[in-house]
């Protein structure tokens, strides 16, 4: 059997390791031996990393708040003769009884408007031609352009007889069935600026045999998502067909807030003011635009008071 040599020594553990191991040296720095260590030897490893790790960059579910574009094209004059040979109300003139009617009209609508679920969208549209909804519904621009911090844009949706740019005095383009027919052509491309600032117009572009199909796809809704996505300011106003001659009116109902029925008390039957209305069931709220009223006796008139020029 082997034979141990036994650890000479009495006492406890520790005072026999201190008769092996010279602590008192070590603490002074030269108890453990030197050591060689070659020069191709790799460096040790650091008892601790000086620079911790930079932590990882937080991400965001949430995806960028989309904002329309603003309208790039040359601003073209508004031929403001041609608005007061016609009638029409003329931005800067002094006020009448016809622009406080607007006026009237439209801060309803702008109540109606704020934070409706439908945008910002209002359609103008009628039983028969011939009833004033292209006369409104310029006038109607024409007013809300007035606003402050308002931008409005003016939509001739009349694919069958457009005549609002003309009316205007601006050259036309391409227009919204163009960028609804053709996924090439940027919608944003087709609006007119004019030079009342708040003012812009977007043509009816091609004629088409699917005016009707290509406004209830769901392209349509993009499109005009497109236009006012991150805008709230921004308001679209529609001129559309005849509800009773043509079919894209109660479509574009659909995508709209407010649909204002404008029918001539001259000459509108109650028959056709009905079947018009039944069109519109189901989309947008209908309000009745009266046209070509006539005033006689007492009846309130608008406008003379701003004509007498006293402060009020």
């Amino acid at each position: 059997m082997n034979q141990h040599s036994p650890i000479k020594g009495r006492g406890s553990l520790i005072e026999r390791a201190t008769e092996i191991f010279d602590f008192q040296a070590a603490l002074r720095g030269r108890a453990a031996p030197a050591v060689d260590v070659p020069a191709d030897a790799p460096p040790p490893p650091p008892m601790f990393d000086p620079a911790p790790p930079a932590p990882a960059p937080v991400t965001s579910d949430e995806a960028p708040i989309f904002r329309a574009q603003a309208w790039t094209s040359p601003a073209q004059p508004v031929d403001r003769d041609r608005l007061t040979e016609a009638g029409f109300l003329v931005p800067g003139a002094p006020v009448t009884a016809m622009s406080e009617e607007f006026r009237l009209l439209k801060r309803g609508l702008l109540t109606h408007l704020q934070d409706n679920p439908r945008g910002n969208r209002i359609l103008l549209c009628s039983p028969h031609s011939g009833e004033g909804k292209t006369f409104c519904a310029i006038n109607l621009a024409l007013s809300l352009a007035a606003e402050q911090d308002r931008e409005i844009l003016l939509v001739d949706a009349d694919f069958g007889n457009p005549g609002i740019p003309e009316t205007l005095g601006l050259q036309a383009g391409p227009g919204l069935m163009d960028a609804l027919a053709d996924p090439l052509v940027a919608i944003e491309d087709c609006v007119l600026r004019t030079d009342i600032p708040s003012l812009s117009v977007l043509p009816a572009g091609q004629r088409s045999h699917a005016d009707t199909e290509y406004l209830a796809s769901a392209r349509t809704e993009m499109l005009l998502q497109r236009l006012t996505e991150g805008r709230p300011d921004r308001i679209i106003v529609f001129d559309s067909p005849p509800l009773l001659a043509a079919s894209p009116a109660a479509v574009l109902a659909s995508h709209v807030a407010v649909a204002l029925l404008v029918v001539r008390a001259d000459k509108t039957s109650e028959s056709a003011l009905r079947e018009a209305a039944a069109l519109l069931k189901g989309g947008a709220q209908v309000q009745l635009l009266l046209n070509a009223v006539r005033y006689t006796g007492g009846a309130r008139r608008f406008g003379s008071y701003y004509g007498k020029g006293e402060a009020g």
